[in-house]
């Protein structure tokens, strides 16, 4: 029966989607139907909802909702979910009275499922305390929207407006950010784990920030205040779990979902056996190691020069106007010795572009620098209206009569600071 022949009963509508749920279907189980709201979806919206499709259509693990089918409803597309009774991790531990007993089974099923997913080569990407949904009588779990997710195992570093990033800003792990100078990989993943754990042991998220730019820097560089210091009967150790989860540095983290889930069923244990709320303490990670081989993206031997670009920058800030030139042949490095800056740049709310002279581009004048201001304007067209408005107002300011100069080389331009 397709979905199409029958108007079902909604049960959730989002900002970019609306529920469904029918008791009845083709296979001979309820299921909820995810339309796309919009009568005109972006073209973002349709991969990412072919995205949760491809992604789970396979997987043959019992923490993940299932797609079976894609269809359409009322001509928007719609995909066939597998029903789960739970609702989100969140409102399960919010709404509902807990123990500890049940809260390290239910994280050491989402640890158990996220390592499946792991190894089938998927990160989520967008990990959350949503996008778990929960069945707090059973501790049955089931992860959600993989939407954003990859199959690769690592990614380039995407530089541009937080409120432009993939996955939910509150619980973005540090790389992801495009901000760190590391590429994403599948301990991302633990890191919003991390924050989800946090959040439901201490009611509260580990950052807190009034704007998007300064949430994006605690997660770059603040440490937050341990669970136990937040919430006293959140065990010691358990709190060590999150805190370890919570590295800035993927390095510093659980190296597989296996290895956590390995340390919260010691956890467990501990809880049960001793009967009084408390766990004995033990080394945290003794079962954890990696299936796959990983070289460690620190950039060694360059402290000096770090150094010297740091100090550079922040007379800069200061007010200083100074220009640094890096030498060296192609591959020593130059790239990534500059991208140390940036998570200095992001606390001090600046703006990282870049340009390369690339030797078949010998014979455009400028064309790194045009190169770089394209970028730059491209960055800005991902902010909101008041900063744009901002923006047009200084740009203006400086070009007078002469912005078409500029709109010659850098034609979207245009679209910040109007018909020149």
């Amino acid at each position: 029966m397709s979905v199409a022949t029958s108007l079902p009963k909604i049960l959730f509508e989002g900002v970019n989607s609306i529920i469904y749920y029918r008791d009845t279907s083709e296979w001979n189980t309820p299921v909820i139907i995810k339309v796309i709201k919009n009568d005109f979806p972006t073209p973002t919206q349709l991969i990412q909802f072919n995205n949760e499709y491809e992604f789970t259509k396979d997987l043959k693990i019992e923490g993940i909702r299932k797609a079976y089918k894609k269809d359409k409803l009322e001509g928007k597309p719609a995909l066939v979910l597998e029903y789960f009774s739970g609702i989100t991790f969140k409102k399960s531990f919010f709404e509902n009275s807990w123990t500890y007993k049940d809260f390290l089974k239910v994280a050491i099923n989402v640890a158990e499922a996220l390592g499946q997913v792991h190894q089938n080569h998927i990160i989520h990407k967008d990990i959350n305390s949503n996008n778990v949904l929960v069945d707090l009588a059973t501790h049955r779990i089931k992860i959600i929207d993989f939407g954003i997710s990859s199959r690769i195992d690592t990614r380039v570093q995407d530089l541009r407006s937080p409120d432009a990033l993939e996955g939910t800003l509150a619980y973005i792990s540090p790389e992801q950010t495009g901000r760190m100078n590391r590429a994403v990989d599948y301990r991302s993943d633990l890191y919003s784990l991390g924050v989800a754990f946090y959040e439901i042991l201490t009611s509260k998220l580990p950052f807190t920030a009034a704007d998007s730019i300064e949430l994006v820097h605690c997660h770059l560089a603040q440490k937050p205040q341990p669970p136990h210091q937040v919430n006293p009967t959140v065990p010691r150790v358990l709190s060590e779990v999150v805190m370890k989860l919570l590295e800035k540095n993927a390095e510093d983290r659980y190296q597989s979902a296996f290895g956590l889930k390995t340390d919260l069923e010691l956890c467990l244990k501990g809880f049960v056996a001793n009967g009084n709320g408390k766990i004995d303490y033990f080394n945290l990670g003794q079962e954890d190691y990696s299936d796959r081989f990983s070289i460690p993206q620190k950039l060694y031997g360059r402290e000096d020069e770090v150094k010297l670009l740091l100090n550079s920058f922040d007379r800069v800030s200061n007010g200083a106007t100074e220009l640094v030139l890096v030498e060296g042949y192609s591959g020593v490095g130059k790239t990534s010795l500059v991208n140390e800056t940036h998570r200095s740049i992001t606390e001090k709310r600046g703006y990282f572009i870049k340009g390369k002279f690339d030797q078949y581009q010998k014979n455009v004048p400028y064309s790194a620098i045009i190169q770089a201001l394209n970028e730059f304007i491209d960055y800005l067209l991902t902010e909101n209206k008041d900063s744009l408005a901002d923006w047009k107002r200084k740009i203006n300011k400086v070009l007078g009569k002469n912005g078409q100069i500029l709109l010659d080389v850098l034609p979207n331009l245009e679209m910040i600071i109007g018909e020149q």
